[in-house]
């Protein structure tokens, strides 16, 4: 259940040096709509920036991957934000992260779909193999937050925020 109101949530510099990758991209967590397809995630992401919308699509990726690998992530909702995640691991110059994300894209035919039913047939049709990427992904990922924060703190401008967010009542 929604607040009634919504809150003020701020992300200055103080939030930044927290190095808190979830508290700096708590704004798209709570406004962003991964379930509904991909018009209202669109919508939802277009008043963010460029950079805080693939930092949330990256902490989606290893949320779920770290939680039932990419069969999951593909399979879930979240799978909508494989292409924003792989483009942030690219404008970040983390290549190995990058190819990770494109070569489990390539065993999905190549453009995973935003619709999730139509993601979970590509996932019947092709039957990808997962494992070695999700084992990978394990092996590489501890470096993975330090790597966030220090593009966070280059780009601080971009995570900026002031705004009223709706959070759960459970949440706040």
């Amino acid at each position: 259940m929604m607040s009634d109101k919504p809150i003020e949530l701020i992300i200055d510099e103080s939030v930044i040096n927290s190095n808190d990758v979830f508290k700096i991209i708590e704004p798209l967590w709570w406004s962003v709509n991964i379930y509904d397809g991909d018009d209202q995630y669109y919508s939802n992401l277009s008043r963010f920036s460029k950079r805080q919308q693939q930092v949330f699509a990256i902490e989606w990726y290893l949320a779920e991957v770290n939680n039932g690998g990419h069969d999951q992530f593909y399979y879930n909702s979240t799978g909508i934000v494989w292409e924003e995640a792989l483009n942030g691991f690219k404008e970040m110059e983390l290549i190995e992260f990058f190819e990770l994300i494109k070569e489990s894209t390539i065993r999905l035919g190549g453009t995973p779909s935003k619709d999730r039913e139509l993601r979970q047939e590509q996932l019947d049709k092709y039957k990808p193999y997962f494992g070695d990427l999700d084992e990978k992904l394990y092996e590489i990922e501890d470096k993975l937050q330090l790597h966030l924060m220090e593009y966070i703190k280059r780009n601080q401008t971009d995570f900026l925020f002031k705004g009223e967010i709706m959070v759960p009542k459970d949440f706040r």
